[in-house]
């Protein structure tokens, strides 16, 4: 008897052990899942890499590429508050182009709608070719490049220093554990710590949300909007909302589901432009009807597909 308590003992002990490397082994195989999906997502095909070089070699050879944009004649609209004008900031040509496109079909009055393309001095030349030569008239499309605009300079733009130096003392006393992946988390804490990591996130180009009243003086009201979505409906009853005398209109997008990430160092909020975003705008927002930006396809869970549908805008932000 003491043999065979002995005996089974050692066996439900390395039983254990072997349970607890069998569950090992299947978290480190859905974290190797999860970032695959990533690798894949974040991948670009050979012919839509090029893209940008292509166009940029159009721009300087051929002089259809480099016309003005807008016309001459036009150039008065793209101060005309009678109009719906749109700002888009971003480097990636093809994602730009999917946006404005896609506004300008939905909308219910396209010779209305103008469209402010601002992009970084690298891509400027790419980004104005494809507007040069893929025409969306009836809309108007300006394209500029963050060095055209004077007033954007280190001085005025002291968020980027505070968050590069905020990261460097991060980085130098503590590391950057927070952005390591550990096979516990779950896809939506990965998401969260992969998209940190991206230099996108302290680029000029996601700050100037902040900065538009100086950019664009003479604009009472514009529809900022991110280079990751597709229209689907006509967006024009916007400007119709009275704000109420706040200053940004926007869905509130925090429905408390987000308790997973409320810890030190949480990568959530280190993306580039939420914490001066909500510095910023703090007792400015006006809500608005949930039905007007459907947020995080991609790794919100329990995504309805009809509400999906009903939504104007939709935001892909999950795997990159």
């Amino acid at each position: 008897m003491k043999d065979n308590r002995y005996d089974a003992r050692t066996f439900a002990v390395r039983l254990k052990a072997t349970m607890e490397n069998m569950d090992k082994e299947v978290k480190k195989s859905r974290l190797a899942e999860q970032l695959y999906k990533h690798y894949a997502a974040t991948a670009i095909p050979k012919g839509i890499h090029c893209l940008s070089l292509r166009l940029t070699d159009e721009y300087s050879s051929n002089a259809h590429a480099r016309k003005q944009l807008p016309p001459p004649e036009l150039l008065p609209l793209l101060s005309d508050n009678s109009f719906q004008h749109y700002i888009l900031a971003s480097d990636n040509i093809l994602a730009a182009s999917v946006v404005v496109s896609s506004t300008v079909r939905s909308s219910s009055v396209p010779h209305k709608v103008v469209f402010h393309v601002i992009t970084d001095k690298k891509t400027y030349p790419g980004m104005h070719s494809w507007f040069a030569l893929n025409s969306i008239s009836p809309a108007i499309v300006e394209v500029k490049g963050v060095h055209q605009f004077d007033w954007l300079t280190r001085e005025n733009v002291p968020v980027l220093e505070a968050i590069e130096n905020h990261r460097g003392v991060r980085n130098h006393y503590h590391g950057d554990h927070g952005a390591v992946s550990s096979v516990s988390d779950n896809p939506r804490v990965l998401a969260s710590k992969l998209q940190a990591r991206s230099p996108k996130y302290i680029s000029l180009l996601n700050h100037l949300r902040i900065y538009l009243p100086e950019l664009f003086p003479n604009l009472n009201k514009v529809v900022f909007l991110d280079d990751d979505i597709v229209i689907q409906r006509d967006l024009s009853p916007l400007w119709k909302i009275n704000l109420e005398g706040k200053v940004n209109g926007a869905v509130e997008t925090c429905r408390g589901e987000d308790n997973w990430n409320l810890k030190s160092g949480l990568t959530l909020w280190k993306f580039g432009t939420l914490p001066p975003a909500l510095i910023a705008f703090r007792g400015h927002v006006h809500g608005i009807d949930p039905s007007w930006h459907m947020l995080g396809l991609g790794y919100q869970e329990n995504t309805d597909i009809e509400s999906v549908r009903r939504s104007a805008v939709i935001h892909y932000n999950g795997w990159r």
